[in-house]
């Protein structure tokens, strides 16, 4: 009888513990200014890593640790020529991860100071953080 109570106990602690666990994923973006490049994990596990090009000299892209705040499918700057900014996430003030057209100078510094990524990437991404929320991730630039 008391093995059986053990039993119970166990299994309703269990079954407590899912219950209060977060119901989404918990996604970690980093950004490695200094090797050009994004790894994206999901509760941990590696998912993605993908070439960058961040801020250029003159141009630097901040440092820290972000959340989103805010999503747009379709962007464009109002600063710099109207240039297209696909899948944007912004992160502080007008810096965002978005997609580029310019291919060739991904893997090295070329913005003004958001993070570019290939288009299918930013669109990878982007589907990534609006399905976990932007609660639930974290940008890490170093």
């Amino acid at each position: 009888m008391k093995l059986l109570s053990g039993v119970r106990l166990a299994l309703a602690a269990a079954f407590i513990s899912l219950l209060a666990a977060p119901a989404h994923a918990g996604v970690v973006v980093q950004i490695s200014k200094s090797s050009q490049r994004m790894s994206v994990s999901v509760d941990g596990a590696p998912r993605y890593s993908w070439p960058v090009s961040t801020g250029r000299r003159g141009y630097g892209t901040p440092s820290g640790t972000f959340h989103p705040q805010m999503m747009a499918r379709r962007w464009y700057s109002k600063k710099y020529y109207n240039s297209p900014m696909p899948h944007s996430i912004f992160f502080y003030y007008g810096y965002a991860i978005h997609g580029t057209t310019d291919l060739g100078r991904l893997g090295g510094p070329a913005s003004h100071g958001c993070v570019r990524l290939h288009p299918s990437h930013a669109a990878t991404l982007y589907a990534l953080v609006e399905r976990n929320g932007r609660g639930n991730t974290r940008i890490e630039i170093f």
